[in-house]
């Protein structure tokens, strides 16, 4: 993966926690792996814990973000979520599964990134699956 992909991502990931943390989120994990399984977020808020898989993409031109999270990678996560549960001896009242994807503005940059330019379009889809799907 290239620099600028990876630093795209990152940063996708920094304004999704962000936008979580303004609808009263508490973040508790970012980039952990569990189970062999790299999680972007896990949130909580009001006695439910969400796993959240961050999309970050420029364009809809190869479709949209959320079309990555296909059945394989739903099944990865949820894998790496029941493992993340093990190893921190976590008993949630409710669990769910989130998608967020991020869309940075026009002609971003990682330079960008520290200044805060430019306004993120941001989806939040709660709910996205479910452990069964």
């Amino acid at each position: 993966m290239s620099d600028d992909r990876r630093s795209l991502g990152a940063e996708g990931e920094t304004q999704a926690a962000r936008y979580l943390m303004g609808k009263r989120y508490r973040i508790a994990a970012r980039n952990v792996r569990a189970g062999g399984v790299e999680i972007d977020l896990v949130a909580q808020k009001a006695g439910t814990l969400v796993f959240v898989e961050v999309k970050t993409r420029r364009s809809t031109a190869f479709g949209v973000p959320q079309s990555a999270v296909d059945a394989a990678k739903r099944a990865r996560l949820v894998r790496g979520a029941a493992a993340w549960l093990r190893e921190n001896r976590f008993r949630p009242r409710q669990i769910r599964f989130d998608v967020v994807t991020c869309r940075p503005p026009a002609h971003w940059q990682e330079a960008d990134a520290p200044k805060g330019i430019g306004a993120w379009q941001i989806e939040h889809i709660e709910g996205a699956f479910d452990a069964g799907d």
